[in-house]
């Protein structure tokens, strides 16, 4: 299915000269974080956001408060993970969506883009879940694929899900093997393992010989 197929148009942009009071209601009876809005000629110029809105004085028009117009948007030909990331880069609910000329086309929801996310093979399809670590300057994805693929492991989904003081955290969903066979090279590799949805049989071996080595010493 195309995602062109899930753009709603039911919302059409406010008018910049309508009343505060007017979009205030308006927010009050939905449950999206912006509003679009065009000018007297039609044209898209961006957003107000709820919160600001009901900051406003509501006896004014909407056109005193342009300053505060957020301007993100889509274009109907957008991949759906570029369309996700201009939702959580703008902590919206609701997404513009427009046309190579700029036309207002309708919009996206945040929940029916989520719904294709989570019927992605990353989601849905067997496997385990694999978080590793590395230097930002010395992970790539075409190692990490070649370790995964070496063990017989099929990668179905990667991404950078966390990069904090020059470290890259990197999320994988790997099938077909267990990731036993997998985690002892990723570590070979200088990878950290921030945390694996399976047994590791290394640190439980790494645990009985370390216990064991305690009752040889206290015998």
């Amino acid at each position: 299915m195309k995602l062109s197929e899930f753009i709603i148009n039911d919302i059409k942009p406010v008018e910049s000269t309508s009343k505060v009071s007017d979009l205030q209601s308006l927010f009050n009876q939905l449950t999206y974080s912006h509003i679009p809005v065009k000018d007297a000629n039609g044209v898209f110029m961006g957003v107000f956001f709820e919160t600001d809105v009901h900051c406003f004085d509501s006896d004014k028009p909407a056109s005193e408060y342009l300053y505060a117009i957020e301007d993100f948007y889509v274009r109907k030909d957008t991949l759906w993970l570029d369309v996700l990331e201009a939702f959580a880069q703008n902590s919206a609910n609701i997404m513009p969506v427009l046309d190579e000329k700029n036309n207002y086309l309708g919009y996206y929801e945040l929940k029916d883009i989520i719904s294709l996310f989570n019927e992605s093979p990353f989601f849905h399809s067997a496997g385990a879940v694999l978080v590793i670590e590395k230097g930002i300057n010395d992970y790539s994805f075409s190692e990490i694929s070649q370790i995964v693929e070496s063990n017989n492991g099929k990668l179905l989904g990667a991404f950078v899900s966390k990069i904090k003081n020059d470290v890259v955290q990197v999320t994988l969903k790997i099938g077909n093997t267990s990731l036993n066979d997998i985690i002892p090279t990723f570590r070979r590799y200088s990878y950290n393992i921030a945390s694996g949805h399976e047994e590791d049989s290394y640190i439980e071996s790494l645990k009985e010989r370390s216990d064991y080595l305690n009752k040889y010493l206290n015998m």
